[in-house]
């Protein structure tokens, strides 16, 4: 076969000037040239009704810099006024510089050709780009607070993982009883979805997002020692129902605290601290549980009949990372594009100071973010915001797409194991103590297995992650639920078969190593930033009471699931979900990586069926590519920044390519 395909008849060949050479995918690559000459003939895929779409730059969305077409002394203008009327004048002339910088901020290199910008200050923007992690003590310190509030969510999530095995005894509560069962463990998420998620807006609209956290974390710890000093199941029942407050507002407002604060170069890596830390934080649970699992104190086993005070240790445990992090909230700035939702530009711009590297750093970001922001409010001007929810396309797709991630970290199985290890061991055949041990060791693996998600999610991007991870995801759970077949030995007698019980936690681990950097960080990621500014509180919360929705429905269910379909059909049932998400993540998911919370815009305007099928086309290039092993022509991009002239001279080209057709 012939390593190169012949170019329709009639059809033009793009020069390098009209498709940049440096996009390869939907994912900006740098091409080495200097390898070009030893390899194959090249596969060309062009405009063609086979390969991509017919017009690159109309049929393909262009992310447009608000700024494009205007001059520089246009833009100098615009900024004064801005800083008059924002109270920002004795900052005007850092201003106009980082007005300059926003101007060209879609252009590699732009700001190089700007001469207003000293060479001291055009340092600093190389930095940005070679040095992207040399980022100020605040924003780390910013980074820090989140990963103790996401540390806060873990272990609230995994100290019951243990401590089941005690509460269910002391309270009578038998196998048999599979509903109180899953009821007790899911009533923080019933809560959180019914009404903790809900409670995210009006708190951020007063409180701010420290605010918020500092309440979620409130309710976290006070909920701790109501937990373990609870005398009755229901005692229980209702002290976990009142941490779902807590879980709902601290998930919802965390990540988007985050990802409003954090540089685009590494928004994306600071996002997903916030899976990295819950990580830590279920780790944690599960230390706590090995840790109290032979305490006494203070009741003692003397008493008749027996009590069981090692789960009252390992849920009060879970007071000391709440408690940290409310001392910590208030000496870190509030996000400045909730100062700017306000009003408040002049502490937005303090705040942008103290979490950027340089004032003009600073300026640029925060005019940029306003003429963004100014070219929403126009459009949404006298408009229901509500009903726009669900019926503008951009949102909708950004709401689809995050219920879809969101939905898929419950359903893609994890928190079976989160919720369920202990008892899962237990039924595999190990003995309490070996359960408890086993189980601390997925917690371990759950957070090891996250940190390379730190630097892979702006560099290789959230779809490709969730592309990797889902069919592994669902293999995993097919060997753990397939490897309960194998015989089990007289466990009565206390002879366990050594090959299933390794089988089965190997099976797990695996999974847990998959999940981690996948379906782990992706979520709470994608679903912070996928919203516009005026309705993302909105967003954020319909977003995390999906999740919680989904977790509680996992939770309740899991024990009599098991009971009806034995554990190789429940296993299989969640392995199945994670082939279905491979496939829609494929056809429906944008990319959000490497854009300004502004930019994804108009990413989220492109619809379902052009997004669908622009990757059916793709698919002979990725046979191609990666099947074939062939050198191949980069595919057209689903999207590019703009800045490669203005909108009339990409309408003049495609016409021009057009008419030769």
């Amino acid at each position: 076969m012939s390593s190169s395909l012949p170019v329709p008849n009639g059809h033009h060949t793009a020069s390098s000037s009209e498709k940049p050479a440096s996009i390869q995918s939907d994912s900006p690559t740098v091409i080495n040239d200097g390898k070009k000459n030893n390899l194959p003939p090249t596969a060309h895929y062009e405009e063609s009704s086979i390969f991509g779409p017919q017009h690159i730059e109309i049929s393909t969305a262009t992310l447009n810099n608000p700024l494009d077409g205007m001059s520089a002394e246009e833009v100098l203008r615009d900024v004064d006024t801005f800083v008059e009327e924002k109270g920002l004048s004795e900052h005007r002339e850092l201003f106009r510089r980082g007005a300059l910088l926003a101007r060209v901020a879609q252009r590699e290199g732009g700001f190089e050709e700007v001469s207003e910008i000293p060479e001291d200050e055009k340092k600093i923007l190389r930095e940005e780009i070679t040095h992207r992690w040399r980022q100020p003590f605040m924003l780390y310190f910013l980074a820090v607070l989140c990963a103790g509030s996401a540390i806060v969510q873990g272990m609230d999530q995994t100290a019951v993982n243990g401590a089941q095995q005690f509460y269910f005894d002391e309270f009578e509560i038998g196998p048999e009883k599979v509903y109180i069962r899953g009821l007790l463990n899911g009533a923080p998420y019933l809560c959180s979805c019914l009404i903790g998620c809900w409670t995210n807006a009006p708190l951020n609209k007063y409180l701010g997002r420290r605010g918020t956290i500092f309440i979620s974390c409130f309710i976290s710890f006070a909920s701790s020692f109501w937990m373990a000093a609870a005398d009755s199941w229901w005692n229980l029942l209702i002290a976990r129902f009142a941490l779902g407050l807590a879980v709902g507002a601290k998930s919802s407002t965390t990540p988007v605290y985050s990802a409003e604060s954090s540089p685009k170069a590494i928004r994306g890596a600071l996002g997903c601290q916030w899976q990295m830390w819950t990580a830590f934080g279920i780790m944690l649970g599960f230390v706590a549980s090995v840790a109290f699992q032979n305490v006494t104190a203070p009741i003692g086993q003397s008493i008749d009949p027996p009590r069981y005070p090692q789960w009252r240790w390992m849920l009060a445990s879970t007071a000391i990372p709440p408690m940290i992090v409310m001392i910590q909230v208030y000496f870190c700035p509030e996000s400045p594009r909730w100062y700017m939702e306000k009003g408040k530009h002049d502490k937005a711009f303090r705040s942008f100071s103290r979490l950027r590297n340089h004032p003009v750093l600073a300026s640029r970001d925060m005019y940029y973010a306003y003429k963004m922001l100014e070219a929403e409010k126009h459009q949404r001007e006298g408009r229901n915001l509500v009903k726009e929810f669900f019926t503008v396309r951009r949102n909708r797709r950004a709401a689809q797409s995050s219920f879809f991630v969101m939905f898929m970290q419950q359903f893609c199985g994890v928190n079976v194991i989160a919720y369920y290890s202990t008892q899962i061991f237990l039924d595999a055949g190990f003995s309490r103590s070996q359960a408890l041990l086993v189980s601390m060791g997925t917690g371990i693996v759950n957070w090891l297995f996250a940190i390379p998600a730190i630097y892979s999610i702006d560099t290789f991007g959230r779809r490709n992650l969730l592309l990797t991870t889902f069919p592994l995801l669902g293999l995993c759970l097919f060997f753990t639920g397939f490897s309960f077949w194998m015989p089990a030995g007289n466990v009565e007698a206390g002879e366990m078969s050594t090959g299933r019980v390794a089988m089965i936690a190997t099976g797990i681990y695996l999974f847990m190593a998959a999940y981690s950097p996948g379906e782990g960080p992706v979520p709470f990621t994608y679903s912070a930033e996928a919203f516009p500014l005026y309705i993302r509180d909105t967003g954020m919360s319909f977003a995390t009471a999906t999740c919680w929705g989904f977790n509680f429905i996992l939770s309740f269910t899991w024990p009599a699931l098991v009971d009806a379909f034995t554990p190789q059909g429940a296993f299989s049932w969640y392995a199945a979900w994670n082939f279905f998400a491979f496939f829609y993540t494929y056809f429906f998911l944008p990319e959000t990586k490497n854009l300004t919370l502004e930019e994804l815009d108009i990413v989220f305007s492109i619809g379902n069926r052009e997004h669908a099928t622009y990757y059916k086309k793709k698919l002979p290039w990725y046979f191609q590519k990666y099947i074939l092993r062939k050198q191949v022509e980069d595919y057209p991009p689903l999207y590019q920044l703009g800045g490669g002239g203005s909108m009339s001279e990409k309408i003049a080209r495609t016409q021009s390519r057009s008419s030769q057709r």
